[in-house]
């Protein structure tokens, strides 16, 4: 349940719980450095978020940005950021009054344009919010903002909804449905995320059954975008060779792959 996101060569895992879910939350960052495959503690400055599982965040200007959440029982509002420089936690304290302020909320998605910070969806756990306003958080005046959104012309509004997946793709935000930020138009997109830098999206895992309470850990991909020529080779040579990661890197090399390749395999 911990939220994860990628900087650098670096994996940022904040918070999250066990099972049962609310008895075993965490408030520390743990970092994986994707590259040489090791995991560490950050060790943090300042008043630590409080235990919580189902936030959100995103790393934007250096800084990390945590929002929402709950401890199990309690349903945040709580927006923190940390400094990745100095390693400072800080609350920040809107300059909104209660009533103009984003409602409590869990599981839900944000994206960022690096002026504002959007809350898609989430909700408790005996509602959803729904996606025809969106609450913004303006980094420069420290205000929330309500942003009415337009829905799409045959299909409407995407329906109310928490424990989804969210990722931004250039200047769009895609989960099945897209939202144009210049405009914040609702598109309908019948492919889920993940996309990679070279526009190949993936998705693992995830609840097949609530009432069985079945989940799955299938992996699936898809490409948004027309791959490269090098993208369509290396794609190739690894069905062919699924045994090139087990090569040394001087092997690789003499085969006549390039740096850049090599290091994708390592």
């Amino acid at each position: 349940s911990p939220p994860v996101v990628l900087h650098g060569n670096n994996l940022l895992v904040f918070g999250g719980t066990g099972i049962p879910f609310g008895e075993s939350n965490g408030n520390d960052v743990h970092v994986c450095n994707v590259k040489y495959k090791r995991w560490a503690l950050l060790s943090c400055r300042g008043k630590k978020p409080n235990r919580i599982y189902g936030q959100a965040m995103a790393i934007i200007n250096g800084c990390l940005y945590v929002f929402g959440g709950t401890t199990g029982y309690i349903y945040s509002t709580d927006l923190h950021k940390l400094d990745l420089n100095t390693r400072e936690w800080i609350q920040l304290k809107p300059n909104n009054m209660s009533c103009d302020m984003p409602e409590e909320r869990y599981r839900h998605e944000i994206a960022h344009d690096g002026q504002r910070i959007y809350i898609l969806g989430g909700g408790t756990s005996w509602t959803a919010y729904s996606l025809d306003k969106i609450h913004a958080y303006n980094l420069e005046t420290n205000t929330w903002e309500e942003i009415t959104t337009k829905p799409h012309e045959k299909v409407g509004f995407p329906a109310a909804r928490r424990c989804h997946s969210c990722v931004q793709i250039k200047n769009g935000k895609i989960y099945l449905w897209k939202i144009a930020q210049s405009c914040f138009s609702w598109l309908c997109n019948s492919c889920p995320p993940f996309p990679t830098q070279a526009g190949c999206m993936y998705v693992h895992g995830g609840v097949v059954n609530i009432h069985e309470n079945k989940r799955t850990g299938s992996l699936f991909k898809m490409w948004l975008v027309v791959p490269s020529l090098l993208e369509l080779c290396w794609e190739k040579l690894l069905e062919s060779f699924p045994h090139l990661a087990t090569l040394s890197r001087s092997q690789l090399l003499h085969l006549g792959l390039t740096q850049g390749l090599v290091e994708r395999l390592k």
